[in-house]
């Protein structure tokens, strides 16, 4: 179910993605009896499952991947790649395992489609997620859109429940200002960088804050950064702290910057 992405991607594409799935979710791979994690849409190469399988068990060394892909030709080419833990599958949002995954990654995958279709692709995915335990939050799906090399990324995460956060990751270096982000934005938000619109307060205000920043670089770009990130505390509902903002990101509460209507 779906349809043939481009599957363009790049070797360490979604690298930014990965160490924050395996930093903020890694607990919950742990604790899981049979940590499952799917890379649909992988494309034309299966680089991003090679490297997520690596990534992931640097914190949960049980997990396996499943590299799922609606065109059959990209899956059997995949195949060659296949050892333990690392496996393919033909498959779109169906998401075709026994199991329910702990773990869904959909990188560059809901560009193409519409806006008024990403709810639904999300409703999908969401309900293939592992369920939410007396001891755990449930599975992870985690959908959204990066540059062609990795450099800059946002990407929306959802429990079984439904969409929790957004994630503004960059290579520091390469950044004028935060609002260059918005031509990365998923599709759930990039037509919604429009004044009335949260995403696109949200980017007015962290510009504001990072000219007013403009002191410390002296000391770098990443000193920069974090002191306008921890600017925008005062205003939105920032849910990580120093340690993932010095990597470059700052993650923020879905609810603060859900599209209105």
């Amino acid at each position: 179910m779906g349809t043939v992405t481009r599957g363009t991607t790049n070797p360490n594409r979604l690298r930014r993605m990965d160490r924050w799935i395996a930093a903020t979710h890694g607990a919950e791979l742990r604790r899981a009896a049979d940590p499952v994690a799917v890379d649909l849409g992988y494309g034309a190469a299966p680089w991003t499952a090679v490297e997520l399988l690596h990534r992931l068990r640097g914190a949960a060394p049980h997990a396996r991947v499943v590299g799922v892909e609606i065109d059959p030709a990209r899956v059997a080419a995949a195949e060659p790649y296949a050892r333990e833990g690392l496996a393919f599958r033909h498959g779109g949002f169906e998401i075709p395992l026994p199991q329910r995954p702990e773990l869904i990654r959909a990188a560059n995958v809901l560009r193409q489609y519409d806006e008024a279709e990403v709810a639904a692709v999300w409703e999908r995915l969401c309900a293939r997620l592992a369920p939410a335990t007396a001891h755990s939050r449930g599975g992870l799906l985690v959908e959204g859109t990066c540059d062609e090399i990795g450099r800059r990324h946002v990407w929306v995460a959802l429990g079984p429940e439904g969409p929790r956060t957004v994630t503004f990751a960059t290579r520091l270096g390469s950044l004028r200002q935060p609002s260059d982000l918005a031509e990365r934005l998923p599709k759930a938000l990039i037509h919604r960088n429009v004044p009335g619109e949260p995403v696109h307060a949200f980017l007015r205000d962290f510009d504001r804050a990072w000219a007013a920043a403009a002191p410390y670089a002296s000391y770098g770009a990443r000193q920069r950064w974090m002191r306008a990130v921890r600017d925008l505390t005062a205003d939105w509902p920032v849910t990580d702290g120093p340690v993932r903002w010095r990597q470059g990101e700052v993650t923020v509460r879905w609810a603060a910057l859900a599209p209105r209507g």
